[in-house]
C-alpha cells in the first residue's frame, strides 16, 4: 500500500508525535460523535453538569447502566500497534483526546490524555479522588435494581448509556463533606489544564513529525498542536474516514481507518 509507505517515509525524520480521537476506538466498540451515520447529538457541558439536578441524573444514570458494555471493551489492534511503535523508539508519546484510557491499557507509556480521564472522580468541593468503579458502587446502594431494569440501553458516544425514567434517581454525593462528585474529564465549556497542553506541546516540539490518527481536529485544542507542528516546519500526516480541518496542510493524507493502517504501518516499521 502506497500510502502506509509514504507514511513511514515520515519516521525517517525522528520519533513522531501522535495525536489520536476518537476514530481509534470505534473499531474497540465506542461510538464517535461525527462518525458517518452518528446521529447528531450535544455533549453535555459543564454547566449543565453543575448548575442543573436533572442532567447530573441523567449522567449517574447513564454512567452505571453503560457500565456493564463498556467493562467488555479492549484496546483493538491500532492501540497495539501505536503502544509497539513507542516501544521501538518510532513514536515519541500519544496525545489522546479521548478519556477511555485504552492508549495506557494496550501498552503505551508516555501518554497525555488532553480531556482527562472517565476512570477517575473527584470532589468539586473537598477534592477528594475516587474510582469511577467505586462512585458506580455508591449509585447501586442509592438506586438498587436501577441498572438491571434498565440494562440493554444504547450506549453513546461518551460511554454513557440512553436512559429514561430519571426522576427518582439518587445521585451519588462524596463521602467525605457530601460535595458534588464530577468526572475528571474537561466537559465543553472548560479548558485544557495547561500543564497538561504544556506536557502535549513537549512532545510535538520534540517529534519529527506529527500523525493525527482518528480525529476531524474538531476541537480547538488539536488545531493548536497542528499550528505547533506547522512552525516547526515538521511535516504533518493524517488518518482518517472522513474529512479533517488539517487536510490541506497534510504532507500524507490516507483516507481509511486507523487500526488497519497503523497495523500496516507498524509491520512496515518493525
Amino acid at each position: 500500500m502506497k500510502q502506509v509507505g509514504d507514511l513511514a517515509a515520515l519516521f525517517a525524520h525522528g520519533p513522531v508525535a501522535v495525536l489520536t480521537g476518537a476514530g481509534v476506538s470505534t473499531d474497540s466498540g465506542i461510538p464517535d460523535y461525527r462518525g458517518a451515520g452518528t446521529p447528531p447529538r450535544t455533549p453535555m457541558s459543564i454547566a449543565q453538569f453543575t448548575d442543573d439536578p436533572a442532567y447530573r441524573r441523567r449522567f449517574w444514570a447513564g454512567a452505571r447502566v453503560g457500565a456493564e458494555p463498556l467493562s467488555a471493551i479492549d484496546p483493538n489492534p491500532g492501540h497495539f500497534a501505536l503502544a509497539q511503535l513507542e516501544a521501538a523508539g518510532r513514536v515519541d508519546g500519544v496525545i489522546t483526546q479521548n478519556v477511555d484510557g485504552l492508549h495506557r491499557r494496550a501498552g503505551s507509556k508516555t501518554v497525555v490524555e488532553l480531556h482527562g480521564s472517565g476512570s477517575a472522580i473527584r470532589c468539586v468541593e473537598c477534592h477528594s479522588r475516587w474510582t469511577r468503579v467505586e462512585v458506580l458502587h455508591w449509585f447501586d446502594v442509592g438506586n438498587p435494581g436501577y441498572a438491571e431494569e434498565h440494562a440493554g440501553a444504547r450506549i453513546n458516544p461518551d460511554g454513557d448509556a440512553e436512559v429514561g425514567d430519571l426522576d427518582g434517581v439518587r445521585v451519588p454525593q462524596c463521602p467525605v463533606c457530601g460535595g458534588m462528585l464530577r468526572p475528571d474529564v474537561v466537559y465543553f465549556g472548560e479548558v485544557v489544564p495547561t500543564h497538561v497542553f504544556a506536557a502535549a506541546e513537549q512532545l510535538v516540539s520534540e517529534a519529527g513529525a506529527l500523525l493525527l490518527a482518528g480525529t476531524s481536529l474538531a476541537v480547538n485544542t488539536g488545531v493548536r498542536l497542528l499550528h505547533r507542528a506547522e512552525r516547526r516546519g515538521i511535516p504533518v500526516a493524517v488518518i482518517n474516514r472522513g474529512p479533517t480541518a488539517a487536510d490541506s496542510r497534510a504532507a500524507v493524507r490516507i483516507e481509511g481507518g486507523t487500526t488497519e493502517t497503523l497495523t500496516a504501518l507498524a509491520r512496515l516499521l518493525l
